[in-house]
């Protein structure tokens, strides 16, 4: 007798796939009984590398992977028909993912993809076109270059101080620093701290692992170590810098609900505060930071990539309104203050940009982790947030991936193995990705354009330096050092002006306003034909998505207009140049649009003409991205146009044919403002465990955190946890309140189950911040497992007879049950492949009877299945009747761990013989 495991298989779909046979063979050869194909609880067959299984209370879909998933910064996401299922655990073998359902969830499987980043894992990547692809040409140089090396030698050391525990994480993680700091100079310097990403921990040789700790005898990959040049170029220009490690939370952050986000910032923090303490007390630091210039506290610089970008977000965020303290690693006081980040091919899987924060975000134009560039969150989710004073810029570097701005994860540079993120297929090689596309960059064009950028945004943010703002914010400038990279920016924040947004409340005609976020990413702005996708639609957790729009633009002629009209008049006064986001179709050229604006008393002015080329861009790169146009606003103020009243802007095409998405317009005037943090509510959303109980009606609450000063509105998202789909509503908060009010009833019962999670999702819309951005109720079914036995019913037969067993529950229960066999040695002479149907034994196990072979050897698997409420099934192996005079032949089952397929001691046995027939 043993505990079951439950799966979501019907009886009656196995029995499909099995052949009339209740008990399903699987034989694996080579494979691993990960690769089962089996049939989803609607009769439809799962697709190859999926199937559903159990473990504990709670149904799992698993897929796994035919090659080894790299250890990456982009979560794996299972989705049903579009619609985002959950976020699997990854396996120890790097290729098997494991994601808990509900019964309901389990019942509806439909189109079920893997994706990660933007791209599908489970499905070939589409080639590219044919065409080989060239880079546009060079931008004007401005007139100061901040990759150029500064005047001070530079110094470098490590410190190492006692590991920390962080709320969400079991084990403590370390605290490690290199310091690279320049010499000979006077006074406190502003500080720039670095913060890696999701790479891989450990490694011994040729072969990497996600552990923590490293096991023994293997080393932590230092990626820490890969800023370096960075770091050096900082310090030459007067900076002191320091890039820590986060392996610790690297290992363990699978677990965790944000992906990480909150402990890497507590980790941020608590390196901050020693540094606070040793600027306060300089004789208590390390000796590497003894070495270096006194820091500057109030000049912090958070430089972050990939997972780090998010971390660095929310510790800048979390250093101006405070997180709850019972998720937190840190709980000291704020002695710093935050000028900017440099987010370097982040995630955003929150989507919820600091807004008060200046930012420079970095998007590599064939980054191969975050393939859908989510990082452009952190410009376009600030807009109309809060006052609007602090930059926030995307910078756009075609041609570079997503691991070489670290050396510590580039080939030939780095201690422990590494790859090129971009893989490519070399019979289909991608004609902007690949190795050698024109527009590809080297690892170390890249990295110099990445170390040339960062100190862009030093140099504006910490030195006030507002003659690099041009490389920063759309001006359409290049800093030489970076070429040859060809690098493009756009930008909102800075004061600019009052503007024209879709999602601001805009009518449209002779164009369509269209919702950037569906079920599918940015295809009903797009269309399905589009190749290739758009940072600006990456999708979040909901599926669909409200008040994220674009408009989108179709003409078949010249001359053919489109008209934004705003409810209420806006204001351009005191602004030089209206400035649109706008992009066309990826590896376009010649588009060309005539830009106008009316006021309210319907005069009209005619401001210029937008000329639009499309970026290098393939099937598997997200290269809709958008441009920033500027058209000086002189004509309008010398016609006595009313700027201080602008009704609506025209667009009127002036190519043959084309298309072309609006993100917003602005007024642009040129300058830096000081950014200001406004007083604003924070959100918190917290998850609550409660028992299902045995009976009655229970109603919860799911815990929500207002703090902070003022009111804002955000947007609720309540997910069905039968369905999948969420409902939303725009809500008040207020610090203290209770305004964002999910209640979730809970009935008891005695019969045993899964459990079940109610999640809710929050994302800032204007006056107001989130940090915990997902949580909710999860109920756990506290029934007891019913106990499973096995009974022979026909366990002693002759050839052509088959063999049966019923497999039965101490009680049925609400979802179904499994359990996997193996066939393993028995005693005396053996069944083989050609003592059951060859055609059962293909079809069902994909095994072939030839060679012959005993059935122990040839990696077969039983997998049998009670579906809901039902208390037994019956487990039939066929036999065939032959003309040899044999002796009785032995088949012996043993229950299988249905994660490694490897015999459980002690699990249920299945034993049988077949005679000849007389």
């Amino acid at each position: 007798m043993v505990r079951a495991r439950h799966i979501g298989v019907t009886a009656a779909a196995l029995l499909a796939v099995a052949g009339a046979s209740p008990g399903v063979a699987v034989a694996q050869g080579q494979q691993p009984p990960h690769a089962v194909r089996l049939a989803a609880s609607d009769g439809e067959a799962l697709p190859p590398g999926w199937r559903l299984s159990g473990g504990g209370p709670a149904q799992q879909l698993v897929w796994r992977s035919d090659r080894p998933v790299p250890m990456g910064d982009a979560r794996v996401e299972f989705r049903s028909d579009g619609r985002l299922l959950g976020v699997p655990q990854p396996a120890r073998d790097g290729r098997t993912f494991r994601l808990p359902l509900t019964g309901q969830q389990a019942d509806g499987l439909r189109g079920l993809q893997v994706w990660s980043g933007g791209r599908r894992l489970d499905a070939r990547q589409p080639s590219g076109a044919a065409s080989a692809v060239k880079p546009p040409a060079p931008l004007p140089a401005n007139t100061v270059d901040p990759g150029r090396p500064g005047t001070y030698r530079t110094t470098s050391g490590e410190y190492s101080l006692k590991d920390v525990r962080v709320p969400g994480l079991s084990t403590p993680v370390e605290m490690r620093g290199v310091v690279v700091a320049p010499v000979g100079t006077t006074g406190k310097r502003p500080l720039a701290l670095f913060l890696h990403g999701r790479h891989s921990t450990c490694y011994q040789g040729e072969q990497i692992s996600g552990d923590w700790p490293c096991k023994p005898g293997w080393k932590p990959v230092p990626s820490h170590r890969g800023y370096l040049r960075d770091q050096k170029l900082l310090a030459s220009q007067g900076y002191v810098t320091v890039s820590i490690a986060a392996n610790g939370i690297n290992g363990q952050d699978f677990a965790a609900e944000d992906g990480g986000a909150q402990a890497r910032s507590s980790l941020v923090r608590l390196h901050l505060a020693h540094w606070a303490d040793w600027a306060a007390h300089p004789g208590t630091a390390p000796g590497a930071v003894r070495r270096a210039p006194r820091a500057d506290l109030s000049r912090v610089l958070l430089v972050g990539h990939s997972r780090g970008g998010e971390g660095v977000n929310r510790a800048a965020l979390d250093s101006l309104y405070p997180p709850p303290a019972d998720r937190d690693g840190y709980h000291g006081p704020v002695r710093w203050t935050v000028r900017g980040t440099v987010l370097i091919g982040p995630t955003a899987f929150g989507q919820n940009p600091v807004p008060d924060v200046p930012s420079v975000t970095i998007l590599p134009g064939c980054d191969g982790d975050v393939f859908d560039l989510q990082g452009e969150v952190y410009v376009d989710g600030t807009r109309a947030v809060s006052n609007g004073s602090a930059l926030h810029s995307a910078v756009y570097v075609i041609g570079a991936d997503h691991n070489f701005f670290n050396s510590e994860w580039t080939p030939g540079r780095s201690a422990a193995p590494a790859e090129d993120d971009f893989s490519d297929d070399p019979k289909h090689p991608d004609p902007v990705c690949n190795e050698h596309a024109a527009p590809r960059l080297g690892a170390d064009q890249q990295h110099r354009a990445g170390s040339t950028y960062v100190a862009a945004a030093a140099r504006l943010f910490l030195a006030g330096d507002d003659r690099v703002r041009p490389l920063l914010d759309g001006s359409g400038r290049r800093a030489p050092s970076a070429d040859p990279a060809r690098v493009l920016s756009h930008a909102v924040g800075a004061r600019r002006g009052a503007g024209f947004l879709p999602d601001g409340g805009v009518s449209v005609s002779g164009a369509r306003l269209c919702d950037a976020v569906t079920s599918s990413p940015g295809r009903a702005c797009l269309g399905e034909a589009a190749k290739g996708a758009s940072p600006h639609f990456a999708q979040w957790e909901t599926g669909p998505e409200t008040g994220r729009r674009a408009i989108a633009l179709r003409w078949t002629r010249a001359g053919a207009p489109a008209r934004v009209s705003v409810r209420r008049p806006v204001s351009l006064k005191g602004s030089e140049a209206l400035a649109l986001r706008l992009f066309v179709p990826p590896n376009s050229r010649g588009t060309q649009l005539d830009v106008s604006l009316t006021d309210a008393s319907g005069r009209k002015a005619t401001l210029g003409r937008v000329r639009a080329d499309g970026l290098p861009g393939s099937a598997r790169t997200a290269s809709y991205w958008a441009r920033e146009f500027r058209l000086p606003l002189t004509a309008a103020t010398r016609a006595g146009f009313a700027l201080g009243s602008v009704k609506s802007m025209e667009l009127t095409a002036r190519s043959a044919s084309g298309q072309a998405w609006l993100l917003d317009a602005w007024g642009w005037r040129p300058g830096t403002p000081a950014a200001r943090a406004a007083a604003l509510p924070r959100v918190d959303v917290g998850r609550m465990t409660v028992e299902e109980g045995d009976s009655g009606v229970r109603t919860y609450r799911v815990p929500v955190r207002v703090s902070g000063h003022g009111s804002g509105q955000v947007r609720v998202y309540v997910v069905d946890p039968a369905t999948g789909s969420a409902k939303n509503r725009l809500v008040t908060v207020r610090p203290g309140g209770h305004d964002i009010d999910v209640p979730v009833e809970v009935r008891g019962n005695t019969r045993y189950g899964s459990d079940v999670s109610h999640d809710v999702l929050v994302k800032a819309v204007h006056g107001a911040v989130v940090g915990s951005y997902r949580g909710g109720i999860t109920v756990h079914d506290d029934d007891p497992a019913p106990t499973m036995t096995v009974t022979p019913v026909a366990g002693r037969v002759t050839e052509g007879q088959s063999l049966i067993w019923r497999l039965s529950l101490s009680q049925a229960v609400d979802v179904d049950m499994s359990a996997m066999f193996t066939a393993v040695p028995g005693t005396g002479p053996e069944l083989s492949t050609k003592d059951v149907p060859a055609r059962w034994l293909r079809d069902t196990a994909g095994v072939e009877p030839d060679p012959e072979r005993p059935l122990s050897k040839a990696g077969l698997y039983l997998w049998v299945d009670i579906p809901a409420g039902k208390s037994s099934v019956d487990i039939t192996v066929p036999t065939v009747e032959d003309k040899v005079k044999e002796p009785a032949e032995s088949v012996r089952f043993q229950q299988a761990d249905m994660a490694s397929g490897e015999p459980e001691s002690g699990g249920l046995v299945l034993n049988g013989s077949v005679l000849d027939a007389p």
